[in-house]
């Protein structure tokens, strides 16, 4: 790129030229293993789909918040350019609230609820959902619209649906994918039930999470149809899930490897919880020495990224935060808690209400060490009338929420 500053009007041969570097890349890395991808990478100009959004300021603010820096070009044109055409999420939106971008200041903390997902990711989805030409796609979640993109690119925009819950996050990627020459379906609607007007579809494609899987995805997929989804929940535990439909409306699929998270849902979010001490001082049972303690779920590692989805589906409406040396298990459902402290290499753990959340927490941690520890591809998730099942040979089924 142009080592000087950087000019609007040296825009389009920068971006052609990150979009070729950006291209190299991802084929580097062995994300591209189809080259129709590549192609759609290099030709689709993300930059258009993200005139502004947010980078960690790498410091927090008195009150320990995280600084969020808005970017554009007119603010910074080499910073916007380059992070446009990096391998990295760009968060778009806090909060649900639309920013002005000519007048974007700061962010002090604030929960991302929408974003421009990295594109190593985005082609890595579309690829394991197994597209194909022909293929009638709908994709959940059209966020800024770079992925919608480039299956339009890769399939055309005729064989593209894409449906997002927030009308003016679709305006805006509407607009981008129009002045790009893209023309796909675009709607107004929640993913959890899919859109029928365009139904039935060859392939169905997630760019959020679920805390199991929306019975409407089924019902809209064709017999042999796939589904790719990334199952979600409120301990923040994340596992992504290819489906293949059957003519009796039932599906399985494996869960697929890796440590991949997307935003939830709206419908699917956890709700809040209030003040954490309120909820141990209802805890009345006594304290015990726990087999397991947090650190198993917790630690920066993909082994313990994984497991929390195991834990997760034992405790399924339960939330955690940890604060000093106490762990909270909060369930907003049943009312039910656990404190886990810890004082020097002792923890100590008390539970109370209709659930004990930890001896539930214990007994999946217990099978899944007895099972050999196993890693998430080793398990399928059957779909049917009786429930959805997460199933392994050495395990007891695990059974996911259903709202």
């Amino acid at each position: 790129m142009n080592s000087s500053p950087g000019r609007l009007d040296d825009l389009d041969a920068d971006a052609a030229e990150l979009r070729e570097q950006l291209g190299a890349s991802l084929l580097a890395d062995g994300v591209l293993g189809d080259p129709a991808w590549r192609k759609a990478v290099e030709r689709v100009p993300r930059h258009l789909f993200t005139p502004g959004f947010y980078l960690p300021g790498g410091e927090r603010d008195a009150y320990g918040l995280p600084l969020w820096e808005p970017v554009t070009a007119v603010r910074d044109y080499q910073r916007w350019l380059s992070a446009a055409y990096s391998d990295a999420t760009l968060i778009t939106q806090f909060d649900g609230t639309e920013p002005d971008w000519a007048s974007a200041a700061v962010r002090h903390g604030g929960v991302p609820t929408s974003s421009s997902t990295l594109p190593s990711l985005v082609v890595r989805m579309w690829d394991d959902a197994e597209i194909d030409d022909g293929h009638h796609v709908l994709e959940i979640g059209t966020g800024a619209g770079y992925s919608t993109a480039l299956a339009c690119d890769r399939l055309g925009s005729g064989l593209v649906t894409s449906v997002e819950v927030d009308a003016r996050r679709l305006d805006q990627a509407a607009d981008s994918l129009y002045s790009c020459g893209y023309v796909p379906s675009l709607a107004v609607a929640d993913g959890a039930y899919g859109y029928w007007p365009e139904a039935p579809y060859d392939r169905i494609v997630a760019a959020c999470s679920f805390r199991h899987i929306p019975p409407a995805l089924i019902a809209q997929t064709r017999p042999g149809g796939k589904i790719l989804v990334t199952l979600g929940g409120w301990l923040h535990g994340y596992a992504r899930v290819l489906l293949t439909v059957s003519e009796d409306g039932t599906a399985d699929g494996p869960l697929l490897d890796g440590t991949v998270s997307f935003m939830p849902a709206r419908t699917h979010a956890a709700p809040a919880f209030g003040d954490p001490a309120r909820w141990a001082a209802r805890i009345t049972g006594a304290a015990r020495t726990p087999r397991h303690t947090p650190e198993r779920f917790s630690a920066p590692t993909d082994q313990a990224f994984q497991l929390r989805y195991l834990v997760q589906t034992a405790v399924p409406n339960a939330q955690t935060i940890a604060l000093g040396d106490t762990t909270y298990l909060v369930d907003v459902v049943s009312g039910s808690a656990a404190t886990l402290t810890r004082d020097g290499d002792r923890w100590q753990v008390r539970e109370s209400g209709a659930l004990k959340l930890w001896d539930r927490v214990e007994d999946v941690l217990d099978a899944y060490d007895a099972a050999g520890r196993p890693r998430l591809d080793a398990f399928r998730l059957h779909v049917g009338p009786d429930g959805q099942t997460l199933r392994h040979p050495q395990m007891p089924p695990l059974t996911l929420p259903f709202d």
